[in-house]
């Protein structure tokens, strides 16, 4: 079986926003109160204004950890584990309800498309209390592959 190379990708925001637009899994690290990261798989997508957002409960360590330290960062997963990555970073915030509400609705739609019921759907978030977490997207780094040094593939 042929070695890939490891490659590290550098891009402009365009290429970068076009990267993560279609892809809705992500590992994203916030800090404790003991200045510790904290990471969580999410779902996550990109809404109108190119902020990531994550839908979530006000209980969880996420949110908690944004509501007190505002830093975030975002590992952009490709739906092959093998695939293609990006490490975004930018402020974070919480949006609780009802300010939170036309979020969802953003949040349901760039990821999923038309819901059957938006009525239903806004008051399924509102019934189990959710908060939205917002990226603003301030610096990226390359996008990157996993693989081999070059040095160590050859052509054989």
């Amino acid at each position: 079986m042929a070695r890939s190379i490891a490659e590290d990708r550098r891009v402009d925001r365009e290429e970068m926003l076009r990267f993560v637009r279609p892809r809705h899994h992500g590992i994203l690290a916030t800090t404790r109160r003991d200045g510790t990261p904290q990471m969580s798989p999410v779902t996550m997508g990109l809404d109108d204004a190119d902020r990531i957002v994550v839908s979530t409960y006000p209980e969880r360590a996420k949110a908690h950890n944004v509501r007190h330290s505002p830093a975030a960062s975002m590992c952009v997963l490709s739906d092959d584990f093998g695939g293609e990555w990006i490490q975004v970073y930018g402020r974070a915030e919480v949006l609780d309800l009802p300010d939170a509400l036309e979020g969802f609705v953003e949040y349901y739609r760039n990821i999923a498309g038309e819901h059957p019921d938006w009525d239903e759907y806004r008051q399924a978030m509102v019934d189990q209390g959710k908060v939205l977490i917002r990226i603003e997207i301030e610096t990226w780094g390359p996008i990157s592959r996993g693989g081999f040094p070059a040095r160590l593939v050859t052509d054989d």
